[in-house]
């Protein structure tokens, strides 16, 4: 870590590569006075290694936050292509299994991935989008261990 990343900075993103972290706590520090430079570090983690899963969520993040849905919905769309993949699931969501997934696993950020595109897709203005997504979550995460239940309120508020 650099010097003008403080330990309280630090985000814990699990197992990575040393150089992977590195890219992706300087995006993080970044990201509040340079969401540009942020974004080119987490996409630079990205391409140095596409398998590990937290950089799509980085950029996934950033992007929302900053009201760049589209963006936020291919990158989102990326990591859960990827996370798949790790998991041994199919791409459509209506045909994942009903399982308890274990935190920081693959299976994990997918479902975390869906529920961060039902929140792009109320924000994109595409409701039913959304509610099919949290219909989905509903079936494979009964308990809401992702936090959908969340978004699926903020889909009722919405007209």
């Amino acid at each position: 870590m650099n010097d003008l990343t403080r330990e309280s900075d630090i985000i814990d993103f699990g197992e990575l590569s040393p150089a992977v972290n590195e890219l992706l706590q300087k995006g993080v520090a970044a990201y509040r006075r340079d969401p540009e430079r942020a974004d080119q570090l987490f996409r630079e983690a990205l391409e140095l290694s596409p398998h590990e899963l937290p950089a799509y969520y980085c950029l996934y993040k950033i992007h929302t936050y900053n009201g760049n849905l589209e963006v936020a919905w291919d990158m989102a769309n990326l990591g859960l292509e990827e996370a798949t993949r790790q998991a041994g699931w199919s791409i459509d969501p209506r045909e994942w299994p009903l399982k308890e997934t274990a935190p920081g696993s693959a299976e994990r950020f997918a479902l975390y991935t869906l529920k961060a595109l039902s929140f792009i897709e109320l924000k994109r203005g595409r409701k039913d989008k959304a509610l099919d997504n949290l219909a989905i979550l509903k079936a494979v995460d009964p308990c809401g261990a992702v936090g959908w239940t969340v978004i699926y309120e903020l889909a009722q508020g919405v007209a």
